[in-house]
């Protein structure tokens, strides 16, 4: 078992969260700033979503991704880059006709998930190989969709981090990889507590582990106050962890986060009391089967 664990920063996501802790960073400049403190505290891994900087509502407006990348890049060519192609697959069903897209939808074609990822070529972008309610309105994924974005991530030159979030999607996963649509070693990303997917506990993670094609390379994370208990038993069993704004909003009970850094100090912290350091960007590389920086 490796004693030396990725840490992935996920830094804001899509959610009305910024109300909730105005720690969590808006504009691209905020972003970036944030995923420079997070790198600077031990993330290995920025995982980036963007946010329309007046509204603050999720985006999928290019320009916002690159501004986020040119800027994390002009201070930090190290740390690695996983961009989101979960944006555009959400769908809330109308109202009175459930067929037409409801207020709220941002459903749209895979080539549109994936246009930030062609032209800015990230080293990960994520691939959810989910079908499911996704708290009160529905995140769409079909096979096909989910074939077309494969291609085009991998056109790119661009490893897809495959983030489950029950049983039955690792087995499209596993679907998916023997039709040559994913390359092996897949990198996998197991997700809890998120509504209504697997629970954060120890039990869906040990099932869902036990489930990951033999030579999967894998990270969990629990969202909320999940977030440090999942960590700790994902490194307890060899895994690497996840932690940010974008999963949860508070230090500890009661006590907002004051930033990204906060959390990834935290999960260093933590990961110290198991024995394990957090692996620097250049060991992430190699842990995630991802080509040494030139």
């Amino acid at each position: 078992m490796s004693r030396t664990t990725v840490i992935t920063c996920a830094l804001t996501g899509s959610f009305d969260t910024p109300r909730k802790n105005p720690a969590v960073p808006v504009s691209p400049k905020a972003i970036a700033q944030s995923a420079l403190e997070a790198a600077s505290a031990g993330a290995a891994v920025v995982h980036i979503h963007v946010r329309d900087p007046e509204t603050a509502a999720p985006s999928m407006e290019l320009a916002h991704y690159r501004e986020v990348v040119e800027r994390i890049r002009e201070q930090n060519e190290s740390v690695i880059l996983n961009l989101t192609t979960g944006a555009g697959g959400r769908f809330v069903p109308g109202d009175p006709d459930p067929a037409v897209a409801g207020p709220g939808t941002t459903f749209v074609a895979p080539e549109t998930r994936t246009r930030h990822v062609s032209a800015l070529r990230p080293e990960i972008c994520t691939l959810d190989i989910a079908t499911m309610n996704f708290s009160e309105h529905l995140f769409l994924n079909t096979p096909a969709h989910l074939r077309a974005m494969a291609a085009q991530i991998r056109e790119a030159g661009v490893r897809p981090e495959i983030e489950v979030f029950d049983l039955g999607q690792i087995e499209l996963a596993r679907h998916l990889i023997s039709e040559g649509h994913l390359a092996r070693p897949p990198l996998f990303q197991i997700c809890l507590g998120i509504p209504w997917g697997a629970p954060a506990t120890p039990e869906a993670l040990v099932a869902m582990r036990a489930r990951l094609p033999e030579d999967a390379i894998w990270s969990a994370f629990g969202i909320g106050r999940e977030e440090f208990p999942m960590l700790a038993v994902a490194a307890g069993m060899g895994g690497n962890v996840r932690v940010g704004l974008e999963d949860n909003l508070y230090l500890s009970r009661g006590v907002l986060a004051p930033s990204n850094a906060a959390l990834v100090a935290k999960a260093v912290s933590l990961l110290a009391h198991l024995d394990r350091e957090p692996a620097t960007p250049d060991e992430a590389r190699a842990i995630f089967g991802l080509a040494p920086r030139g």
